[in-house]
C-alpha cells in the first residue's frame, strides 16, 4: 500500500484503511454511510478522472471534486428528483445531478459563475457549434493579421474599437496584442449572432486567463504584472512573459469541442436552472434536498479570480455580497457574520424542501463553524465525515481536509411532503474537525 502513495499521503493515517476507497458508480441507497471511504490517493483518482469533460471547462479555484458529489446524489437521490446548489460555483452539483438524471438548481451571487453553470450544462448541436467555433476563429485571425514581430511589449498601436480604452486593469495586464486579439474576439461575440454565445464567453475567458502578463507558475495567484524575461519554476528555464491571446484561443476552442463531446455523451434530460441570485433571500422552486460547498470564511475571492472575466465581458461586479469574502478577513466578528449567513442560506432552503430532506454539506472547517449552523437551522445531524482532501481541484497540495455534513429537515416549514424514501445510517467515527 505504502508503494502506491505520495509522500502527502504517507503523512496522512486516513490513507491506511483495510478497505479500498469508494467507487461513486457503486453507490446506491442502501451502501452504509460506515463503508465509504472517501479518501482518494492520486493513483487511484488521477487528475484526468478529476476534471473530467465538462468540469474542466474553465479553471476555478477551490471547486469540489464531482466523485464526491456522485457518491451522495447516488446515496440520497433518485432520477427525476430535484436538488438545490445554493452556491453553484462553477457548477460540479448540477453537473453531475445531470448526469443521473436529477434535476438541479443552482444560485450564485457571481455572474461569470452563473455564465459558466450555463454553458457547461447546456445542450449543444455539436456540428453547429463546431461550425460557429470556428467561424469566429477565422474572423478574429483575419482581423488581427496584422505583424506584431517589431512591437515593444507596450507600444501604443491601434486596437480593437470595442476596448475600453480607460480600463487601466487591462491594459495593465495584457500586452498590445493579446488584448487586441481578446477585445477582437469578444467584438464578434457581441455582433456574430451566434447561438452558442456563452460558451464562447467561457472560451474567451479561459483564453485570457492564460493570456495575462503573469509568470507561467503563477496562474492561480498573480500578484503583479510580469513583463521581462523570468526564471520560469514549472519549466526549468527562461520564460519570456505572454504576449499574444490567439494561440490559446485556438487551443482552448479544440479542447472545449472535445470536453462538450465527451459530457454529450452522458448528458440526461433533466433540467437544470441557474440563477444570478442571492441565495440567502432569493429562489422558490421546490426541491428534495441540498447538495453544496459553501465558500468559506475570509479565504478565496470569487470576484477577484476572474476580475479578468468580468472586464472583458462587461459583467456586473457583486463582490460586495459575498459571503465570507476573502477581504472581510477571518476573525472572529467575520465568522459569526459567516455563520449568521449560511445560517440564512439553509434556512431559506428548508422552506422549499420536504420533511426529511437531505443537505449535503462539504466544507472544510477548520473554525468549527458548522456545529453552530446546524443549531441555528435546526436540523437533525445524521452524520459528520472527514475526508483528507488529496488535491482539491484548483488548490495547491497541502494538508487541508473537509467535512461532509449530512443534515435532514425534521419538521415545519413550507414544505411537508414526508420523504418516504430516506434511511438513517451512523457513522461511529463521524466527526466535525480535522
Amino acid at each position: 500500500m505504502a508503494t502506491r502513495k505520495t509522500n502527502e499521503e504517507n503523512r496522512v493515517p486516513l490513507y491506511d484503511v483495510e478497505f479500498p476507497p469508494t467507487e461513486p458508480a457503486l453507490v446506491t441507497s442502501e451502501t452504509p454511510l460506515s463503508s465509504l471511504n472517501l479518501n482518494w490517493a492520486e493513483r487511484d483518482l488521477p487528475e484526468r478522472m478529476r476534471t473530467k469533460h465538462v468540469h474542466r471547462l474553465h479553471p476555478y479555484l477551490g471547486k469540489y471534486i464531482p466523485q464526491i458529489v456522485e457518491v451522495f446524489l447516488r446515496k440520497y437521490f433518485t432520477p427525476g428528483q430535484t436538488i438545490l446548489d445554493p452556491f453553484a460555483g462553477s457548477g460540479t452539483s448540477l453537473v453531475q445531478a445531470n448526469e443521473l438524471g436529477i434535476n438541479s438548481v443552482g444560485y450564485d451571487i457571481s455572474a461569470f459563475n452563473v455564465l459558466l453553470c450555463r454553458a457547461k450544462t447546456a445542450e449543444y448541436d455539436f456540428d453547429h457549434l463546431k461550425r460557429e467555433i470556428e467561424d469566429i476563429l477565422k474572423r478574429v485571425e483575419r482581423d488581427t493579421s496584422t505583424s506584431w514581430t517589431d512591437l515593444p511589449l507596450f507600444a501604443g498601436l491601434a486596437v480593437s474599437d470595442s476596448i475600453e480604452m480607460d480600463d487601466e486593469y487591462l491594459h495593465t495586464w495584457f500586452a498590445p496584442r493579446a488584448l487586441n486579439e481578446l477585445m477582437t474576439y469578444r467584438r464578434w461575440i457581441d455582433q456574430g449572432e451566434y447561438q452558442y454565445a456563452d460558451l464562447l464567453k467561457v472560451i474567451l475567458s479561459r483564453s485570457a486567463r492564460s493570456a495575462r502578463l503573469t509568470t507561467h507558475f503563477d496562474l492561480d495567484f498573480p500578484k503583479k504584472p510580469q513583463t521581462t524575461p523570468y526564471w520560469c519554476y514549472k519549466h526549468s528555464r527562461t520564460c519570456a512573459p505572454t504576449t499574444e491571446a490567439l494561440k490559446f484561443l485556438q487551443r482552448y476552442s479544440a479542447d472545449t469541442l472535445k470536453r462538450v463531446k465527451e459530457f454529450a455523451a452522458l448528458r440526461t434530460t433533466a433540467r437544470v436552472d441557474v440563477f444570478n441570485v442571492d441565495s440567502r433571500i432569493g429562489g422558490d422552486i421546490p426541491v428534495d434536498g441540498v447538495i453544496t460547498s459553501p465558500p468559506y470564511v475570509g479565504l478565496i475571492d470569487y470576484h477577484e479570480q476572474h476580475n479578468y472575466a468580468y472586464r472583458l465581458l462587461g459583467m456586473i461586479d457583486q463582490r460586495s455580497l459575498e459571503i465570507g469574502a476573502a477581504a472581510e478577513g477571518s476573525s472572529k466578528r467575520a465568522q459569526k457574520q459567516y455563520q449568521n449567513d449560511i445560517a440564512a442560506v439553509f434556512k431559506r432552503a428548508l422552506e422549499i424542501m420536504p420533511i426529511g430532506g437531505r443537505m449535503i454539506v462539504i466544507a472544510g472547517d477548520r473554525s468549527n463553524l458548522y456545529e453552530g449552523i446546524a443549531k441555528m437551522i435546526d436540523v437533525e445531524v445524521e452524520d459528520v465525515l472527514t475526508r483528507h482532501v488529496n488535491r482539491r481541484t484548483g488548490r495547491r497540495s497541502g494538508e487541508f481536509y473537509e467535512s461532509v455534513f449530512i443534515w435532514r429537515k425534521r419538521h415545519g416549514g413550507s414544505a411537508s411532503v414526508e420523504n418516504s424514501g430516506s434511511d438513517h445510517h451512523s457513522h461511529p467515527n463521524g466527526t466535525g474537525d480535522e
